[in-house]
């Protein structure tokens, strides 16, 4: 790669590679613990029954949120363009076309902003979307699970553990110049 002030130029498709690889390894390897997290929560009256291998929701949880996140680091295109190589890498994932796997991506972040209304902290919105997503209103105690709404201290653990799984975009662009067509 040829160096540009001390950043490293990459193409959009290679920018897209090492995000998806990397967010479904942490996702596929962390899954486990989140799950365990949430099973030994003490916020919950009864224990969740959630799998450590039903992480695909969570994956499109985390996909959601690190393209908005991706969204407040890119100019000029380069932000779409990646989102796009993105797409078209994990769309495959989940036995789906780009169009489709779009189409899921669209019903997710309205989902993510409908439950995070009025708030825009996309972190929150990850977090509130694995509740709602996992139904884990159910095991909380009659005074939240009436008001159909997270506990306010599972919800701020629930975002310290969300953390582990946004991608570092600012580190990213220190590193890297991402080229509009290829590098």
């Amino acid at each position: 790669m040829i160096t540009f002030f001390g950043k490293k130029k990459i193409s959009a498709e290679r920018a897209a590679t090492l995000f998806v690889n990397t967010l479904l390894d942490s996702v596929e390897s962390g899954f486990s613990e989140v799950a365990g997290f949430i099973r030994d929560s003490p916020e919950f009256v009864s224990t969740p029954e959630i799998s450590d291998e039903e992480y695909g929701k969570f994956l499109m949880i985390a996909i959601v949120g690190n393209f908005n996140y991706l969204n407040e680091h890119f100019r000029d295109g380069e932000g779409d363009l990646i989102v796009q190589h993105c797409i078209d890498q994990f769309a495959p994932v989940f036995d789906l076309s780009p169009v489709a796997f779009q189409a899921k991506l669209n019903d997710y972040k309205k989902f993510m902003a409908h439950v995070n209304f009025p708030s825009k902290n996309i972190l929150y919105s990850m977090s509130k979307a694995v509740f709602f997503k996992y139904e884990l209103n159910q095991y909380q105690d009659e005074y939240f699970r009436s008001m159909n709404t997270p506990n306010p201290i599972f919800l701020k653990s629930l975002d310290e553990v969300m953390r582990n799984f946004i991608w570092d975009w600012e580190a990213f662009c220190d590193k890297y110049k991402v080229q509009l067509g290829t590098a």
